[in-house]
């Protein structure tokens, strides 16, 4: 059976009226037409769909299991019709919409969470899309048009910005700090000293995940006179933890971090003297992007903020 695709809403309408009132009279007032015309409209409904939708006799008309299949599915088109104004305006507002919001493992330690509950509870119809990928992953995401916003991870001062067609929020800068294996006999001292800790192998991110605060670890080293011996990398800060407590480094992540806890890990802070290095996490979003829904978002945050 090929039916007609092209049925405009007026004889859904008319279908799901008369099949509401079951007679052609009231039908036609409840639509405020004259009879002959539904008459014509329900048979020419008919034809396209190559099938009866009533049963009419002189003094009845009822529905066919065809029309009776039809007429729920005809009031949810009839239904989404009618919204579709109220979501258009909704949407030209920023009341409603998407927000494909990428983020890096870090975040989630700190406010994320806090600021998801909330801008969904004010904000009920705007979908938030997560999506948990490095710096450099969601940089090529927002070339390829496939994130509104992102939080990343850099040095200070060092957010991805107009040369990425980005703008830019920063959420605030943290020191990084020592994730010691418990085993090395001066994790817990009351002091750290620089030497031992360039003693040690480090466990740190891959460069193109973040360049500016890997940089930012390895100046560290080098105001200090030493070379860092990379013991390994991994993209992940839970991951990283987890390589220091089964012993192969000791890393530098982002104060944040010390919410999550490893058995064999010993959380500690450098002090003033050491100068350790500083993370900076911000809300970036495509300079270009004009979707009320992102801009809401944006706000939100900033609001937050305050």
């Amino acid at each position: 059976m090929n039916v007609d695709t092209t049925i405009e809403l007026r004889s859904w309408r008319q279908f799901a009226t008369l099949a509401e009132h079951l007679h052609f009279g009231r039908a036609a007032a409840a639509l405020h037409m004259t009879q002959p015309p539904l008459t014509l409209a329900i048979q020419q409904l008919e034809q396209r769909l190559g099938l009866l939708l009533f049963e009419r006799t002189r003094r009845s008309v009822a529905l066919t299991p065809a029309g009776a299949a039809l007429l729920e599915p005809a009031r949810a088109l009839l239904r989404q019709a009618a919204a579709l104004p109220a979501l258009a305006r909704s949407a030209a507002v920023g009341e409603s919409g998407r927000v494909r919001l990428g983020f890096i493992s870090t975040v989630g330690f700190g406010p994320l969470p806090n600021w998801l509950r909330a801008f969904r509870a004010a904000h009920p119809r705007i979908a938030v899309e997560l999506r948990e990928a490095t710096g450099d992953v969601q940089l090529r995401a927002f070339e390829r048009g496939e994130l509104d916003a992102g939080f990343v991870l850099h040095a200070p001062g060092m957010a991805p910005g107009a040369a990425q067609g980005l703008d830019a929020l920063s959420l605030g800068i943290e020191p990084l700090v020592l994730a010691l294996p418990e085993t090395l006999a001066w994790a817990r001292a009351p002091r750290l000293r620089a030497r031992e800790i360039l003693a040690q192998p480090l466990v740190i991110f891959p460069r193109v995940i973040t360049p500016s605060l890997f940089d930012a670890v390895l100046a560290f080293y080098h105001r200090q006179g030493a070379t860092p011996a990379i013991a390994q990398e991994a993209i992940q800060m839970q991951t990283i933890v987890n390589l220091v407590s089964a012993g192969i480094g000791i890393a530098w992540v982002p104060q944040s971090v010390m919410q999550f806890q490893r058995a064999g890990v010993v959380y500690r802070k450098t002090g003033a003297a050491l100068a350790a290095p500083q993370a900076e996490t911000s809300l970036v979003w495509s300079a270009a992007a004009g979707e009320p829904a992102v801009q809401r978002f944006v706000e939100f945050v900033r609001r937050e903020l305050r």
